[in-house]
């Protein structure tokens, strides 16, 4: 009788909850998980509002682009529309380099920042977002934590170039968003903001020009578009023609096809920016002077199989995570190849066969392969094999399908321990899971903390792991040391290591780097298709070896950069400079002619942006101011005698920079300058022992360091 009694009081308590109560006390939930969201986030990347710059990209990106020091101007936003930046078309990221500089200049830890303040966000908004979409509170939560505190993503929040990563992270999950919005109320208006978020996040980085097979995905799960919608039409035909047929598999059929090619012609104009967005990032990485020849398509075809798994491997276990793993070419073993084909023919396939009973199996795996279609190599943008920040938003759809699997997995095994049944429920356009187990009986009572527990442990473990990953990215030289020590053949380690020596005027390291880097490449069957990379080695190691006053070994190695890169117009110009110190005039003036001509290709190439101002010019410059004054070389005085401003111990070198820096000085502005020439029309004495040599301190020509070194004029020797 008592637990008679007992049993309506209990029913009372739960009556008693009003539907307002509940929806305040999951606020307070959504609340205290975004305020923990937030904490794991900055406790794994707040170190890096003490990090550095590093010479990776970050010179092409922000310190070292005059158009983006520069802050916010007009010419620059007209820019960042109208011209690439560093091979990719994305003018909201630029924008976003520029507003930094606006605000912080050239302080680092401000650029670190904004990255991670964007990353963060992209945290909430995943987590609102899929919870909005499923219904899966906790779900949501673990998968919004993952995606916060994974190491593989530590690359795109900690690395100030990707700032492209965590900008259209924040447009893409909005989109999501406004589509779920959409979703449950059609509207143009609706329609249209979630497009116009979509050309943001294709204008922040072209990588989401998937975004519209992922929203396909959606609508097969958690949103149940597909079926819902061929249960409507069903039901209309059940209406006209009958039930007898309507429940033949054929009409079955057919009108599911009709519903999925609404679907498709419903984001007709989402794929059409996507093309648009396709042919841009197109044009600018073939017809760039610094792209590089492509692969055969086989090794791409075998690297791009190996890369899924390895991404799907380092998820699992993120150790050994560097900023560059070499490309291996033609050397993968046969069966490493062929499992990875199989797995990824045996899990595709699988998934398409629990599509019904476990759809969330089908749209992870789907969004992890689709959106890795850009960036995996099949089109070769790089040297690399594969890049950590490739995973950032295509991991999202593998961590849906892990949790969403382990929920399944655990609420069966409870329910087995308990005894109970589990209750399978129909899937509702907006679901809380794939079976509708319940979790809520007596089985619950050691499933929720065992989760719990579980998921606690995860997070720590790679919290800690993202901490110490986060940590190598402090500066360059810890970053590209840390690289060094987990892989192998690294030449591109070796190379950005040796730049940073001859930053530093540190030439015996310097040349040690670019010699190992060149041997790397000496042993590697396909350095043929890395031309452009070796000859920028060769012309940094050539600039070492002349800055270290080994003019003949510099000579050889300017000419085996223009033999490998004929159109790279930096070896020519400092051939000509080192050709001019040792008096051989007639030998220079053809090699600046010939850069002259390489600067011009370039410009037709890049655009006015990127080489203002013009290469051409300066070569044009150089080339009148030797001839005219070839005559009286032999008799130019020595420049302490008709220095007007300053004199040659006081000022040796005069350094700046070239990447199209309006402040740079023609060798006849630079002579009017120090006083040398009085008139453009009529210089009286042009300043030939200050000759400039460009630098490729990087793997990419944007940035070209400058300098102007001194040459007495008893250290030349007299033009014949």
């Amino acid at each position: 009788m008592s637990k008679n009694k007992s049993r309506p009081k209990k029913n009372t308590r739960e009556l008693s909850n009003s539907p307002s109560e509940k929806d305040s006390s999951w606020r307070f939930a959504s609340f205290y998980v975004c305020l923990a969201l937030v904490a794991i986030t900055w406790f794994v990347f707040g170190q890096t509002l003490r990090h550095d710059f590093v010479n990776f990209d970050d010179h092409v990106y922000v310190y070292e682009n005059p158009q983006i020091t520069r802050g916010l101007t007009a010419d620059g936003l007209i820019d960042a529309f109208t011209h690439t930046h560093a091979r990719n078309w994305h003018p909201l990221t630029t924008i976003s380099h520029m507003f930094d500089c606006q605000l912080y200049g050239m302080q680092a830890g401000w650029h670190h920042f904004t990255n991670v303040l964007l990353h963060t966000v992209a945290v909430l908004l995943v987590f609102l977002v899929l919870n909005q979409m499923t219904g899966a509170f906790w779900q949501s939560a673990f998968v919004a934590s993952l995606f916060a505190i994974h190491p593989l993503h530590v690359e795109s929040v900690a690395w100030v170039s990707e700032r492209k990563d965590v900008l259209s992270a924040v447009f893409f999950m909005l989109t999501l968003g406004a589509y779920v919005r959409y979703v449950r109320k059609p509207s143009v208006g609706r329609y249209l903001t979630g497009a116009f978020l979509f050309a943001l996040g294709l204008m922040s980085k072209p990588m989401l020009v998937t975004l519209p097979f992922v929203l396909l995905l959606l609508d097969y799960w958690p949103l149940g578009r597909i079926r819902s919608q061929t249960s409507d039409v069903r039901r209309q035909r059940r209406r006209v023609s009958g039930p007898a047929f309507a429940n033949q598999p054929s009409c079955k059929a057919t009108a599911r096809q009709a519903v999925v090619s609404g679907l498709v012609t419903e984001k007709i104009p989402l794929f059409v920016l996507s093309a648009i967005s396709c042919a841009a990032t197109f044009l600018a990485q073939v017809y760039s002077t610094e792209a590089i020849e492509q692969l055969p398509f086989m090794w791409r075809l075998n690297t791009a199989a190996v890369s899924y798994v390895a991404y799907i491997w380092q998820m699992f276990w993120p150790a050994r995570l560097g900023a560059f793993y070499p490309h291996p070419n033609d050397q993968l073993p046969f069966w490493q190849v062929l499992l990875a084909i199989a797995f990824l023919i045996s899990v595709s396939l699988s998934a398409i066969l629990w599509r019904k009973e476990r759809p969330y199996i089908f749209t992870g795996w789907f969004w992890y392969v689709g959106m890795l279609v850009p960036v995996i190599g099949l089109i070769q943008a790089g040297e690399q094999a594969r890049a950590d920040r490739y995973t950032y938003l295509p991991q999202i759809g593998l961590y849906v399908l892990i949790t969403w699997g382990i929920t399944d997995l655990m609420a069966s095994i409870m329910t087995r321990k308990s005894g109970s049944r589990s209750v399978a429920t129909s899937l509702q356009p907006i679901t809380r899971g794939s079976r509708g187990v319940r979790t809520d009986g007596p089985q619950s009572r050691g499933y929720k903390p065992f989760c719990a527990a579980i998921a606690a442990a995860i997070i720590i473990a790679l919290s800690w792991r993202a901490f110490v990953q986060t940590s190598y990215w402090k500066n360059s030289e810890m970053l590209w040391n840390h690289t060094l020590a987990i892989t192998t053949n690294n030449d591109m380690a070796h190379n950005s290591l040796g730049n940073l020596f001859l930053r530093r005027g540190q030439w015996d390291s310097a040349i040690s780097h670019f010699k190992t880097a060149l041997e790397i490449r000496s042993r590697n069957a396909a350095a043929a298709h890395y031309n452009f990379g070796g000859a920028l080695i060769e012309n940094t190691l050539a600039s070492a070896l002349a800055r270290k006053g080994r003019l003949s070994e510099a000579i050889g190695h300017y000419e085996k950069a223009i033999k490998l890169r004929p159109d790279y117009g930096d070896p020519y110009f400092n051939l000509g400079s080192v050709l001019f110190q040792q008096g051989r005039t007639d030998e220079a003036i053809a090699q600046w002619h010939y850069f002259s001509r390489a600067a011009l290709t370039m410009r037709l190439h890049n655009g006015r942006r990127r080489l203002r101002p013009s290469r051409t010019t300066q070569a044009s410059t150089l080339l009148w101011a030797t001839r005219f004054f070839k005559d009286d070389y032999r008799k130019m005085q020595s420049p302490s005698t008709s220095m007007r401003h300053g004199s040659p111990r006081t000022t040796p070198w005069l350094a700046t920079t070239w990447r199209g820096s309006s402040r740079l000085p023609s060798m006849l502005q630079f002579a009017m300058a120090t006083g040398q020439s009085r008139s453009p029309n009529k210089p009286s004495n042009f300043p030939a022992a200050k000759i400039p040599i460009i630098s490729g301190l990087s793997r990419l020509p944007t940035r070209r360091s400058v300098s102007f070194l001194r040459l007495s004029a008893q250290q030349s020797k007299p033009c014949k």
